[in-house]
């Protein structure tokens, strides 16, 4: 093995007469950014950019020693590039958790200022999927981001609203026809479960409309009432119920419920027990703040076999509560329709089938009043064990947080302390106490989203410059760091016509601000 030379300069001693002073001690050379120093050390005067290319272990493994391992994971979607080694950037909650083993369930947490990516991560992500085989369930999309997307993958667009598209509630959906189906095919108990899991979501549909008509929820009584009554229904009823029938039944007042109600003779005190709940279902068929998009049967069924997306943008924000009745019927309608094929599936009845479900907005229906964070936790506790992964996506720890319960505030952490990856794009720095407390994150790490968060440049030339932090996100997975990457888009993401044209309806505005000033109208008294 070669060694090195030590370049050390030579020193004497002060033999003369006088005061003797101390010997120096000879000092090693060491060499510097650029070479050794010296005569005959070799030093550049200048060092060249090295290309840097990527290839597989087999394709350079002839390049020792000059090649090194990719610092990010490359199996999944790949997303972009590594914003500090350029490496390419591959990531999926499905592909992570089934391929590379890197987290210990398929679920993902997405957290960042508006307007800079988050819905772009969420396409890439689902139309890299659906490649793969996987159906994108986009459960509730408030600005129509996706529609263009779902189209592109021959998809679904259901589209909700008022005089738009109506979602029956107490549709059970297909769970009663693959109810049937695992009958005549000797799969009696699997029918069963089918048939009570679609019971309970009514169920819990309706309880949760009724919280947010009236800001708290029913009573222990009512629910009892509730769920007699959806029974008694779908023994007597004979097709697809609505609310009206449901209303219809509770007015009837049938022995079976004036036992539930504990009216012992009584039908005043019924009445008095029942007077309430009725009172809200009629505000829920006939009008009122929830309007009448759940009083009708459904415009047009869900199918299981492609891409969905429930298209609600004709939905005005300032109608909050709404906005939340809407997602919850979508998400409880989605998850109802998976456990569906799952338990066709289960029974080799139909091909197994993965989805992608995407819940976006998080925070309009935990706001929509007491109790719906538990609504929520209901509908989305999918395990791994069901084959559905799902990512959530909401701007900020505080959106989570702004509930008025202390254990509502606890549940909300826990979706993003459950999920297998975290996703943060640019936040505030106010907001860093209480992402830490969910997940960890270095003091680097901190100031890298805190940075991200910031406005573009000033520019009065009007050209469109972007904010530094737009498409760069940190994955963080437990307490391994995070991971930085740049977002690339491809030519058909790109662009007015691409798929994440998501200013659609300023792009003729800001042609016509462009082009020359017209010419000079006529004079007054000029000929035209």
């Amino acid at each position: 093995m070669a060694r090195a030379k030590l370049f050390t300069r030579p020193f004497k001693h002060n033999t003369a007469a006088g005061p003797k002073k101390t010997a120096k001690q000879p000092r090693e050379a060491a060499p510097g950014a650029r070479g050794w120093p010296g005569r005959g050390g070799g030093m550049a005067q200048l060092v060249p950019s090295v290309k840097e290319y990527r290839g597989t272990t087999v394709q350079v493994c002839g390049l020792w020693p000059f090649s090194s391992g990719a610092s990010s994971p490359m199996i999944g979607i790949p997303l972009g590039r590594h914003e500090e080694t350029q490496a390419t950037v591959c990531c999926d909650p499905i592909s992570w958790f089934q391929r590379a083993r890197l987290i210990s369930n398929p679920s993902a947490f997405i957290l960042g200022k508006p307007g800079l990516g988050k819905s772009t991560v969420v396409r890439r992500m689902f139309i890299g999927l659906s490649a793969q085989g996987v159906h994108p369930l986009i459960l509730g999309d408030l600005k129509g981001e996706h529609v263009k997307a779902v189209k592109a993958l021959n998809g679904q667009v259901i589209r909700l609203g008022r005089g738009v598209g109506y979602l029956n509630i107490l549709d059970p959906g297909q769970a009663v026809e693959a109810a049937q189906i695992l009958e005549d095919n000797g799969h009696p108990e699997d029918a069963a479960r089918v048939r009570a899991d679609a019971h309970g979501r009514r169920l819990t549909m309706v309880v949760s409309l009724i919280t947010i008509s009236r800001n708290s929820p029913p009573t222990d009584q009512e629910q009892t009432i509730l769920d007699r009554a959806l029974r008694i229904l779908d023994e007597r009823f004979d097709g697809v119920p609505v609310l009206k029938d449901l209303l219809d039944v509770i007015v009837s007042a049938p022995d079976e419920l004036r036992q539930v109600a504990l009216d012992r003779g009584d039908k005043s005190v019924y009445l008095r027990e029942t007077r309430a709940l009725e009172a809200t279902l009629l505000g829920l068929t006939g009008g009122g703040k929830l309007g009448e998009i759940f009083s009708r049967h459904t415009s047009e069924p869900m199918v299981r076999d492609r891409a969905v997306v429930f298209d609600v943008s004709s939905i005005d924000e300032t109608e909050t509560d709404l906005q939340a009745a809407v997602l919850l019927a979508c998400w409880s309608y989605g998850f109802g329709t998976v456990n569906v094929a799952n338990a066709l599936a289960d029974a080799g009845l139909e091909p197994r089938r993965n989805y992608f479900v995407v819940l976006d907005e998080l925070w309009r229906a935990l706001r929509a009043g007491k109790g719906m964070v538990d609504r929520v936790d209901a509908l989305t506790r999918l395990n791994r064990s069901v084959g559905v992964g799902q990512i959530m996506i909401s701007h900020t720890m505080s959106d989570l947080l702004a509930l008025p319960a202390e254990e509502d505030r606890m549940k909300a952490r826990g979706f993003v302390e459950r999920s297998g990856m975290v996703i943060c794009g640019g936040l505030p720095a106010s907001e860093m106490p209480q992402l830490t407390s969910a997940i960890p994150l270095s003091r680097q790490e901190q100031q890298k989203l805190i940075c991200w968060q910031d406005p573009p440049a000033w520019d009065s030339r009007g050209v469109d410059v972007e904010p530094p932090g737009r498409g760069k996100f940190l994955i963080k997975v437990g307490g391994r760091p995070g991971i930085p990457v740049q977002v690339g888009l491809t030519s058909l993401e790109k662009g007015p016509e691409g798929i994440n044209d998501t200013n659609a309806k300023w792009s003729t505005t800001s042609k016509a601000l462009l082009e020359p000033a017209a010419r000079a109208l006529p004079s007054e008294g000029a000929s035209e």
